[in-house]
Order: structure tokens, then C-alpha cells, then sequence
């Protein structure tokens, strides 16, 4: 059976009076030759089809509205838990206000947060906007919180966790970090007591509050003391990688006990020199090599070094021109700590915090 006209067919098309000639003026529908009737049908035709259309409009808006937040297929691995980490991520740091916002309509769905930065209640915002809108489910995001490590941790740590949480408008983190190896006090006395810290994120984890463990900025011997008492083994060690600090070692002992390396400061951290003193001033995304390498690929610096963010997906480096990139010979810690020494402990010089010696 055919299907019925469409009720606008039934009527003549007319050019609007005052404009005949033009192909996109409004045409006017005649009423010549229909009786009331057919009018009453036609009437009620159009009254279901607007309501038709004002039924389908909030889920026609919401579509739009979530077709604003790219869905990029980013890598990701398993870590020794069995969650998986998004191999690329947006650290929050420094953070200018909207730019979270921003980068999960770019694609960025692991977001790396800490209560030092002071800015979870703006990545919260929006967290909160993209979740409460169905615009990007929670399933997709990642998100990662620190702490201090602290004498008094059992209950220190689970508020910490907590304020988190709130501040980031969610129900659980998938990762939270031990930041950094000290307290933030200075003083022999208050040498760190990291067991106790670890302790109380085993808890967090049984409690439901996170999924996944681990430590940023600890080194080698810091990591092997965790892992002769830790009932749920470090998942993530958060350090800073780039071609300037490889941070070979320490690479090398994470991936020989089933750890996973998330690598911070890719372009070198080249804004927080006077935070971090540095011995040598160099900057890596001035280093010659860096920008040969650039050239070459026909990329900006930024992406010839954190090959592997969100649109330089689609490309790789070179044998040759990575080989160039892993082998420069200036090698110096960026985010260096060197705030943390002191005389008076607990670490009072860089191989004490970091477990090495430090580079020239």
C-alpha cells in the first residue's frame, strides 16, 4: 500500500506576493478548494507533528550537546590491579580556570588532580557539568587525586580522600597518589612515616573510596621498602620523564615489578624554574636537537615531545629521530624537590630524597 501524502502536498504552493521572483522567499500555502473538514484533519496533522517534534527536541539538544565532547580512542594499559589507566592525561597543576572544560571536549577523559594545586572545586565544576548533563559518562573518566604523606595517616588520609571527593563532585577516585615522600614540616623528628601513609590507602581501597594505588616523586629504595609490606602493592609511580631526565633506573625497577610509570612534565616543566632551583638553566623545548626533530616531522615542539597526547595520535617519531630524542647528554630533574632539603631533615640532600645521586 502506498503511503498517504503528506498533508502539505495537498495544497498549492504560492510565490510570496511581494517578492515573486526570488527562489528563496517564503512560499505561501493557498486554501483555495478545501473545505473545513479537510482543513480540521489537516489542522490536527500538523498539531501531532509539532508535538512529534517538540517530544524528540530534548534528546535532539542533548545529542548535539554530547556531540561537543570528542570521544578519542586514547591506548590505555592494565595495571597490576586489573584497571586499566588512560595512557594520556591532563595534569591540572597550573590549570588556567575553563580549561578543564576545554580539554574534556577535546577528548581528555584522565584528569590528574591534587589538593596542594587548590583547584579541585574548578575541576569539580566541571566534572559535575559534563556527568549531571549525561554528557560524558562516569565510566569514561579518570580521575586521579593525591595526598601528603603524614605521621598521623590512618585518619589524615581517609579526610583527605574525602575532601577530594567532594571537591571533585564524584562518588570515587579511579587513582590516588601518595604526592610526595615528606610531610611538609622540616626537623629530624619528622622523618616520614610512608608505611603508615600506605596503610591507610589500603584502606581506601577496601573502603570503595579509590580503585587504584600508588606514589609520585619516590624513588627506587622508597618503592622497594612499600613493596616488603604492602598488602596491596603500588599500581602507578608518578615521575617526571622527558628527554632531558629519561629516568632510566627508575624505569627500568618499575617495569621489573609490575609497576606502571606515568610520566609528568613531558616539555620539560620550563615554567617552574623558580620554584625548583635548577643548576643549569637550559630549556628543552629550546634544545637543538628537540627542534631539528621538530622540523623534520613537520610538528610543533610540544608534539614532537609528548608524542602520544590527544592529536598526535596519529603519527609516530622515527628509529632515528626517537634514538636522537633518548640520547641527549644533558640530563638534570626538572620538578627537582629542592624545596624539601634542609639541614634539619628529613632529607637533607637530593640522594636522600630521591635515592641516587643527583645529576649533574
Amino acid at each position: 500500500m502506498a503511503a498517504p501524502q503528506p498533508w502539505w502536498n495537498k495544497y498549492e504552493v504560492q510565490a510570496d506576493p511581494r517578492n515573486p521572483q526570488s527562489s528563496t522567499a517564503v512560499k505561501l500555502f493557498s486554501l483555495a478548494g478545501r473545505n473545513d473538514a479537510d482543513l480540521a484533519v489537516d489542522a490536527a496533522a500538523v498539531a501531532a507533528a509539532e508535538q512529534r517534534e517538540l517530544a524528540a527536541r530534548p534528546e535532539a539538544t542533548a545529542a548535539a550537546q554530547r556531540a561537543l565532547y570528542a570521544r578519542v580512542q586514547v591506548p590505555s594499559f592494565t595495571l597490576r590491579d586489573g584497571h586499566t589507566i588512560p595512557a594520556v592525561g591532563l595534569g591540572t597543576w597550573k590549570a588556567a580556570p575553563g580549561e578543564v572544560h576545554t580539554a574534556l571536549q577535546a577528548g581528555y577523559r584522565h584528569i590528574d588532580c591534587a589538593s596542594v594545586y587548590q583547584n579541585e572545586e574548578e575541576v569539580g565544576g566541571a566534572v559535575h557539568h559534563v556527568l549531571s548533563a549525561g554528557l560524558v559518562p562516569r565510566s569514561e573518566l579518570y580521575l586521579c587525586g593525591k595526598v601528603w604523606n603524614n605521621d598521623h595517616a590512618p585518619a589524615r588520609v581517609r579526610q583527605a580522600c574525602l575532601k577530594s571527593i567532594q571537591a571533585l563532585r564524584c562518588e570515587y577516585l579511579d587513582l590516588y597518589l601518595i604526592h610526595w615522600p615528606v610531610t611538609g614540616s622540616v626537623g629530624p623528628e619528622l622523618r616520614p612515616s610512608v608505611r603508615e601513609t600506605w596503610q591507610a590507602m589500603e584502606g581506601l581501597v577496601r573502603e570503595g573510596l579509590v580503585r587504584s594505588i600508588g606514589v609520585s616523586n619516590f624513588g627506587a629504595r622508597k618503592l622497594q621498602d612499600i613493596l616488603g609490606y604492602a598488602e596491596i602493592p603500588p599500581a602507578v609511580c608518578q615521575v617526571e620523564v622527558h628527554p632531558y631526565h629519561r629516568n632510566d633506573a627508575l624505569i627500568a625497577f618499575c617495569r621489573a615489578a609490575s609497576i606502571h610509570v606515568t610520566a609528568f612534565s613531558p616539555l620539560g616543566s620550563p615554567d617552574s624554574a623558580s620554584i625548583f632551583p635548577r643548576k643549569k638553566p637550559l630549556v628543552l623545548m629550546e634544545d637543538e636537537t628537540v627542534r631539528a626533530v621538530a622540523k623534520r616531522t613537520g610538528k610543533n615542539v610540544g608534539q614532537v615531545l609528548i608524542r602520544g597526547n590527544l592529536d598526535v595520535l596519529d603519527w609516530e617519531l622515527s628509529a632515528a629521530d626517537y634514538a636522537a630524542l633518548s640520547t641527549l647528554p644533558f640530563q638534570q630533574r626538572m620538578v627537582n624537590g629542592a624545596m624539601w632539603l634542609n639541614p634539619k631533615g628529613p632529607y637533607t640532600s637530593m640522594e636522600e630524597l630521591w635515592d641516587e645521586p643527583e645529576l649533574d
